[in-house]
C-alpha cells in the first residue's frame, strides 16, 4: 500500500507545483502589464517575450492572444520588426479586437510591405468603415509607387557632425534667427562618468539630454556640448578629470535620472522651451514643458509651464511662434482625437492659457508629434495618421488666411501637404528646422539602418532652380545666322534682346512659373516666333529651341507636302508642314507669298502644268481655311518648266549631282534609272517665296 500512497503523494505535489507555477506566471503577467500601462514599453516587451511561450494556447488562448497583441504594441512603439510577428500571432489566436489588423497593417507599411498592408487595412475597414487612419493608410499603400516616382528636387544627406555612433540624435532646432547655433536631443554620454547615465524603461536606451553646437569662422559646426545649467547638468563631453571631480554627487544623480529633450527658442534665442521627464521611484510618469532664460553662457533655473489643471497630463514637444505669444505642443490629454494630439496655447513665459486642440484637420486617432512653426505661420509636424509613406511623415500645414477660421474655438483653417520624398521615407521622419527664411535646414529620421534604429540628424538643401533656354539660329541650308537676335518677353516682366554668337548659338536664363514668347530675327529673313513655359517645373532644366529662318529673297522648299499619285488632293501627312507655314505667316503678318507647285518631266507637259496649278491651289485653300487672308496668297503651277538648280548642300547629299547643275531633261537622261528617280523626286516639289513685306502697312 505504501507505493499507492507514494503515487498519490507525487500527483498531489505535481498539482501543487503546477498551481504555483500558474500563479507565478499570472503574477509575472500582471507585473508586465503594469509596465505596459505606464508606457515602459521596453521593460514590458522584455517580460512579455519571456512569458509568451510559457502560456498554453489551449488553456489560455484569449489571454495569450491579448499578450501577443500587447507585445506587438510595445515593439511597434520601439520600431522593432518583431511587432509584425506578434500581431500575426494575435490574429492566429483570434484576438477579439479588430484593431490588431490596423496595427499589423501599419507595421507592414513601415516595413515597406505595401501590398500586405493594404489587405489588412481593408480587413480592418470592414469592421470600422469610418476610420480615417485606416482609409489614409490604405490610400497611401495604393499610391506610394506613384509618389516614389515624383520626388522633390531637395537634396538630403546625413549631418555627420551632429551624429554619434550607438547614440540617438534628433529634433535639431536653430537657436534664434541668426542660425549660427543649434540645439538637438541626444543620448550620447554627458561626461566620462558612467554613473551619470541610466537606461530608460520606456526605450531601453540611455537617457536623453540637450546638446548645442556652433558654427566657426569657416561655417563648420563645432563645440558640441551639453546645454549648460539646466537642472544642474552641463558637463562638457570629454571634460577634464579635475572638472568632473568638482561636480557634486547630487548633480551627477540628477543628470543621470532626468531626461531632457525636444526644445524651441524665441526669435532672439534667449528663451528656451523644452521637454523634461523626472522619474519617480524609478518609474517614468510622463513629461512636462519647462522654460529657461539664458544668462551669459548658461541657462537659468527652469520653470515648469502649467498648461492643464490636471498636473498628471503629459505635455511635450514645445514650439514657440515668431512673436513669442503662441506655444504649440503635444499631449495625450483626455478629450483629444486619440493617440497624441497637437495643441496650442496663448501667453508668455510661464503663464499660458486658452489651450486649444488643433482639431481634426490636423489631429487623427493616431499620433501627431514634433510641431515647429515658421515666421509666416506655416506649421510643420509629423503624423502617423495622415496619408504617408509609413511611420512618421513630415507634413506642412499652411494657414488659409488670418480671417479664415472654423468651429467654436475659431481655429485656423489649414491646407495640409505631405512633404514628400526625400523628406519622408517608409520609416520615421520628424523634427524639422529651417535656417532662417531659406529652404535649407535639418530634420531627423531613423531611415537607412539595417540593425540599429537610432535616430540621426539629416541636412536638407534646396538647390537653386536653374532654368535656361538654348539653341541655334540658322537658315534653310543649315548655315548659322551670326547677325541674328533673340528677343525674350515673359509674364514675369522679362523683355530683353540677346544677340546670337558667331556660330549662331544662344543661351538665356528663364524664371520659374512664367510663360515666354521668343522672337528670332535676322536681316534678310522672316521672323520666327516660339513659346516656352516654365509653369509647374520643379527641377533645373535646359530647354532646347532651334530656329530656322526663311530667306526673304529665295524660294523655300516645303519638304513634307504630299499629294495622291497623279492627283492634287493633299494627304494627311501634309497638314503638319502646312501648319508650319500658317504659323510663319501669322508671325509675319505683313508678307505676301507665292505658293508654287512643280512636277517632274514624266508625262505630258500640258497635263503636268494643269496638275501643278491645282496642287498649288489645294495648298492655298488649306492656308485660307486656317485663317490666312486670300489676298496674301498667290497660287502658281509651273509644271516641269522650272527644274531645280543644285545647291552645295544637295551636292553633299548626292555626289553625282554637281553644284549649280540644272536638273533638266538632258541631265537626268544621262543618269542611271536609280539616279533619275532621285532627280525626279527633287523636282517634284512645293515651294513658297516672299513677294512683299509691306502688306497692310500703308
Amino acid at each position: 500500500m505504501n507505493w499507492i500512497k507514494h503515487i498519490f503523494l507525487c500527483i498531489g505535489c505535481a498539482a501543487l507545483l503546477s498551481g504555483m507555477t500558474a500563479c507565478s506566471l499570472q503574477s509575472r503577467i500582471r507585473k508586465a502589464d503594469r509596465h505596459y500601462a505606464i508606457g515602459e514599453y521596453y521593460e514590458a516587451a522584455k517580460q512579455y517575450k519571456q512569458i509568451y511561450p510559457k502560456l498554453d494556447s489551449k488553456v489560455n488562448k484569449a489571454q495569450k492572444a491579448a499578450l501577443a497583441f500587447r507585445q506587438g504594441e510595445c515593439y511597434r512603439v520601439l520600431n522593432s520588426a518583431s511587432a509584425i510577428t506578434c500581431y500575426k500571432n494575435a490574429v492566429k489566436l483570434k484576438y477579439q479586437d479588430s484593431i490588431v489588423y490596423l496595427r499589423l497593417a501599419q507595421c507592414q507599411q513601415y516595413a515597406g510591405k505595401y501590398t500586405d498592408a493594404a489587405k489588412n487595412y481593408t480587413i480592418y475597414l470592414q469592421n470600422a468603415p469610418g476610420s480615417y487612419v485606416a482609409q489614409a493608410g490604405k490610400y497611401a499603400c495604393e499610391q506610394v509607387k506613384t509618389w516614389q516616382q515624383t520626388p522633390t528636387r531637395l537634396k538630403v544627406t546625413p549631418a555627420k557632425e551632429f551624429n554619434r555612433k550607438r547614440s540617438g540624435n534628433f529634433a535639431p532646432v536653430f537657436i534664434g534667427d541668426d542660425a549660427d547655433a543649434v540645439m538637438f536631443t541626444s543620448n550620447r554620454p554627458v561626461s566620462k562618468k558612467k554613473t551619470t547615465l541610466r537606461t530608460s524603461p520606456v526605450t531601453g536606451k540611455q537617457t536623453f539630454n540637450l546638446f548645442s553646437a556652433r558654427k566657426d569662422a569657416n561655417g563648420k559646426w563645432t563645440d558640441i556640448n551639453p546645454a549648460q545649467g539646466l537642472f544642474g547638468t552641463g558637463e562638457e563631453e570629454g571634460a577634464g578629470e579635475e572638472q568632473q571631480q568638482s561636480d557634486s554627487t547630487q548633480t551627477a544623480q540628477k543628470a543621470g535620472t532626468l531626461e531632457i529633450g525636444v526644445c524651441s527658442f524665441t526669435a532672439d534665442g534667449t528663451t528656451m522651451f523644452f521637454t523634461a521627464s523626472q522619474p519617480v521611484n524609478g518609474q517614468d510618469l510622463g513629461t512636462q514643458i519647462y522654460v529657461s532664460a539664458r544668462a551669459g553662457g548658461e541657462w537659468g533655473e527652469p520653470q515648469q509651464i502649467k498648461l492643464f489643471q490636471d498636473s498628471s497630463i503629459s505635455v511635450g514637444h514645445p514650439a514657440i511662434n515668431a512673436t513669442g505669444d503662441t506655444l504649440y505642443f503635444v499631449s495625450d490629454a483626455p478629450g483629444g482625437y486619440g493617440g497624441k494630439d497637437l495643441y496650442r496655447a496663448v501667453g508668455e513665459n510661464t503663464t499660458w492659457g486658452d489651450v486649444q486642440n488643433l482639431g481634426p484637420q490636423i489631429n487623427t486617432s493616431d499620433d501627431e508629434l514634433f510641431p515647429s512653426v515658421r515666421k509666416d505661420g506655416t506649421l510643420y509636424f509629423s503624423s502617423k495618421g495622415h496619408p504617408g509613406y509609413g511611420g512618421l511623415d513630415i507634413f506642412r500645414a499652411v494657414p488659409a488666411g488670418r480671417d479664415t477660421t472654423y468651429g467654436a474655438n475659431k481655429l485656423p483653417v489649414y491646407s495640409l501637404i505631405n512633404m514628400g520624398m526625400p523628406f519622408n521615407s517608409r520609416e520615421d521622419d520628424f523634427g524639422i528646422t529651417f535656417e532662417g527664411t531659406t529652404e535649407n535646414g535639418f530634420f531627423s529620421s531613423n531611415r537607412d539602418q539595417k540593425k540599429s534604429k537610432n535616430d540621426r540628424i539629416f541636412r536638407f538643401v534646396m538647390p537653386e532652380l536653374v532654368l535656361t533656354v538654348e539653341g541655334t539660329l540658322q537658315d534653310e541650308q543649315g548655315e548659322p545666322l551670326s547677325d541674328g537676335v533673340l528677343r525674350l518677353v515673359g509674364t514675369d516682366g522679362t523683355n530683353q534682346k540677346v544677340p546670337v554668337r558667331r556660330d549662331g548659338t544662344y543661351k538665356m536664363r528663364l524664371q520659374p512659373d512664367a510663360k515666354y514668347v521668343m522672337l528670332a530675327t535676322s536681316r534678310g529673313y522672316l521672323n520666327q516666333k516660339q513659346e516656352v513655359t516654365t509653369a509647374g517645373i520643379s527641377d533645373s532644366r535646359t530647354y532646347k529651341q532651334d530656329f530656322v529662318l526663311t530667306s526673304v529673297s529665295k524660294p523655300v522648299k516645303m519638304n513634307n507636302v504630299f499629294y495622291e499619285f497623279g492627283k492634287w488632293e493633299l494627304t494627311e501627312a501634309s497638314s503638319q508642314e502646312l501648319m508650319g507655314l500658317v504659323k510663319l505667316l501669322k508671325d509675319n503678318p505683313n508678307i505676301t507669298i507665292e505658293l508654287s507647285a512643280h512636277t517632274d518631266m514624266v508625262g505630258d507637259s500640258v497635263s503636268n502644268l494643269v496638275l501643278s496649278e491645282k496642287r498649288a491651289q489645294s495648298c492655298v485653300d488649306f492656308l485660307i481655311s486656317n485663317g490666312i487672308e486670300a489676298a496674301r496668297l498667290t497660287p502658281v503651277g509651273y509644271g516641269e518648266n522650272m527644274p531645280v538648280v543644285a545647291t552645295e548642300a544637295m551636292h553633299r547629299e548626292y555626289s553625282f549631282i554637281p553644284e549649280e547643275q540644272v536638273l533638266d531633261e538632258a541631265f537626268i537622261s544621262s543618269l542611271t534609272k536609280e539616279q533619275q528617280e532621285i532627280c525626279n523626286q527633287i523636282n517634284r516639289r512645293t515651294e513658297f517665296k516672299v513677294l512683299k513685306t509691306t502688306y497692310n502697312l500703308y
